[in-house]
């Protein structure tokens, strides 16, 4: 019996999988039926978690995937194509952080960030909206893409600005890309996770600040990575037909 989250029958595609919240995703939407394809430079790493996916019984494909350029991009939805046909559920979840005081980051860094963060998001997203509509989403209303965005982009801090900005950035695009696309039967829609301990943060949240921080959260905890499920299934799903210009914050809390 299929559940209202079901993406049975649905391609999905992973921008940034190969580690952290991406890969969590990768694994979620296969258990939910999808094929899956998982994109990232990383190739080593997305080729194992397929071969994981792929022992428990699910169909997926790692592509190789630099969110700053364009032809990688159309190369990875050409080989997503090739193997599962029309993708219809997107996550733009690639990013990078510079961390650092603003008058200390290095300006490259700066680039890199918003190369990735914003540029790769808009990208990604435009590419998969271009075949969405070019296979009819107007009249299927099948196109579901969810962007990643990050708590930090309504709060203020020291030592991650350009992050923080970035993701503002892509909250505003999400919404100008929904009324874009409104009558083309594709949504998008972000979420706005808290702090999880993934990758990107390094060790920070075992030494003596990152310690303190956790500390100062409402619920004096982190973020557990499996508290994004419902609502990433949600987004990518048929049950979200009605839903496109939202952002919704998933953070146990710590924005209170």
């Amino acid at each position: 019996m299929e559940t209202p989250f079901s993406l049975a029958g649905r391609t999905a595609f992973v921008a940034g999988a190969s580690s952290g919240l991406g890969a969590r995703f990768a694994e979620l939407f296969a258990k939910a039926g999808a094929n899956i394809v998982l994109g990232a430079r990383r190739t080593d790493r997305t080729a194992e978690l397929v071969a994981k996916i792929e022992r428990q019984g699910g169909k997926a494909l790692a592509v190789p995937l630099d969110v700053t350029d364009e032809a990688s991009i159309i190369a990875a939805y050409d080989a997503a194509e090739e193997r599962f046909g029309t993708v219809h559920s997107i996550v733009a979840n690639a990013g990078v952080a510079a961390t650092g005081r603003s008058t200390d980051v290095a300006i490259d860094r700066v680039q890199t960030l918003l190369d990735t963060n914003f540029k790769g998001v808009y990208l990604v997203a435009r590419e998969g909206a271009k075949r969405l509509i070019a296979s009819g989403s107007r009249e299927k209303e099948n196109g579901r893409i969810t962007i990643i965005g990050s708590i930090t982009s309504r709060l203020t801090g020291e030592g991650d600005s350009v992050y923080a900005a970035s993701k503002a950035g892509v909250t505003h695009l999400a919404r100008n890309l929904a009324r874009e696309w409104v009558r083309q039967g594709v949504n998008v829609n972000t979420i706005h996770p808290g702090y999880i301990p993934t990758e990107i943060q390094g060790d920070w949240y075992d030494t003596d600040g990152g310690k303190a921080q956790i500390a100062g959260f409402h619920r004096r905890r982190l973020q557990d990575i499996a508290s994004l499920d419902a609502m990433m299934l949600y987004f990518a799903s048929d049950a979200s037909r009605c839903v496109t210009g939202s952002d919704i914050i998933v953070d146990d809390g710590q924005s209170l």
